[in-house]
């Protein structure tokens, strides 16, 4: 997902990932990106060979589950968690995100094995 200017707003677009200007390669896998689409929307990814790519891949995946364990502890150590059942749906969303990161883990070694 993309964010996109409009009249003074910044609006979440879906679509095809934008190339930008400020974001490099590394600092996106830095962040939790791990798709080879989105990664291959920068010039620099084209010049890696496919090894070198499939540790940046690894890589973002490991940094995504890290960013994910640590939102869920720090839900789980909300003070009162167990009065604030709202929370408890939050915890579910974050879960089923680990769960869809461990398939595409398993998709892309399988992709970048063959």
């Amino acid at each position: 997902m993309a964010y996109e200017s409009e009249g003074g707003k910044e609006k979440l677009s879906g679509g095809k990932p934008q190339k930008t200007s400020f974001m490099t390669l590394q600092k996106a896998v830095d962040m939790g990106e791990y798709e080879p689409e989105y990664l291959a929307t920068f010039a620099e990814w084209h010049t890696l060979s496919r090894h070198v790519q499939f540790q940046f891949v690894k890589q973002g995946l490991e940094n995504r589950n890290k960013q994910l364990l640590t939102q869920w502890a720090e839900i789980v150590n909300t003070l009162d968690f167990r009065l604030k059942p709202h929370l408890a749906e939050a915890l579910k969303n974050i879960e089923k995100q680990m769960k869809l990161l461990d398939k595409e883990r398993e998709k892309l070694y399988l992709e970048y094995s063959t």
